[in-house]
């Protein structure tokens, strides 16, 4: 999907860009019976607390309610749109079953208008099909991976991603994740063959202030403007560079440090670790 600019009428739009939306249906409003209420949080958890800072504000926006699991099985879909979706980076395609049931899902780079796709364990393997990994080819590209049979679709789902089905072992599929760590997920756990669509939606430069609020951002100040006694790199006479490893509010190291509990339960699928740092031809 291309990027369109626009002509700079001011400093703010020189270097801006946006995603050409000639991918999506014309006139198509989003399917009334999907939509659902969403209440902002402001960055505070169930008890008020401020968990994530520089979080408030923003355009109003509605919630889609979007297919996890794809348990309709052996009902033939048809893509009657492909949508917008303000909630995330990926687009949704809107499917009709021969039922009469509509259903939002992700859509797959490649699929149109008019496509037919297939959920269950019959469904042939091809792009838009949602099927188990038991039956799903080694090799392909898979999205929407769930992570617990039945649960719900929990990794690769951004735009553009794609989690490589790479082998077999015993009762597990092991795959490959775009962070190139290596992962087992159970053969009965269900993924979408295909790559998540809208590739080009981390090219766009947000360029403005405002565009950015509107995303829901507030601003945020600089560890070393502030004081000594609410940031360790704060305070000083004149500016100063701190004179330690760069770290978060609370004193945690802030580039390169590993954020994983050592002891959590599902590090045992884990076969190998994300490789950090950069990586040469990629």
């Amino acid at each position: 999907m291309p990027i369109r600019r626009v002509r700079p009428t001011s400093n703010g739009t020189r270097q801006i860009t946006f995603l050409d939306n000639s991918d999506l249906t014309k006139g198509k409003a989003p399917e009334a019976r999907l939509l659902g209420a969403q209440r902002k949080s402001g960055g505070r958890n169930n008890h008020g607390k401020v968990t994530l800072r520089a979080r408030g504000g923003g355009a109003k926006r509605r919630y889609r309610l979007i297919d996890w699991k794809r348990a309709k099985d052996g009902v033939a879909a048809k893509v009657a749109a492909i949508e917008y979706d303000p909630n995330r980076n990926a687009r949704l395609a809107l499917l009709q079953y021969a039922d009469g049931d509509k259903r939002y899902v992700l859509a797959p780079l490649g699929l149109e208008v008019g496509a037919v796709v297939m959920n269950g364990v019959k469904a042939e393997a091809k792009p838009g099909n949602c099927l188990p990994l038991r039956s799903i080819p080694v090799g392909l590209t898979v999205h929407a991976v769930e992570l617990v049979p039945g649960r719900g679709a929990q990794m690769a789902r951004a735009a553009g991603t794609g989690a490589v089905f790479t082998a077999k072992e015993g009762e597990y599929a092991l795959l490959t994740l775009p962070s190139t760590e290596m992962r087992k997920v159970h053969l009965d756990c269900r993924a979408t063959v295909g790559q998540v669509g809208n590739l080009d939606a981390n090219l766009v430069v947000i360029g403005t202030a405002g565009r950015h609020r509107h995303m829901g951002y507030r601003p945020i100040s600089r560890g070393s403007a502030q004081n000594p006694i609410a940031h360790p790199m704060g305070g000083g006479e004149g500016r100063r560079k701190g004179g330690r490893h760069p770290v978060s509010k609370w004193g945690v190291l802030s580039k390169g440090g590993n954020t994983r509990k050592r002891k959590k339960n599902s590090s045992r699928f884990i076969v190998r670790g994300r490789r950090r740092g950069p990586q040469v031809g990629r």
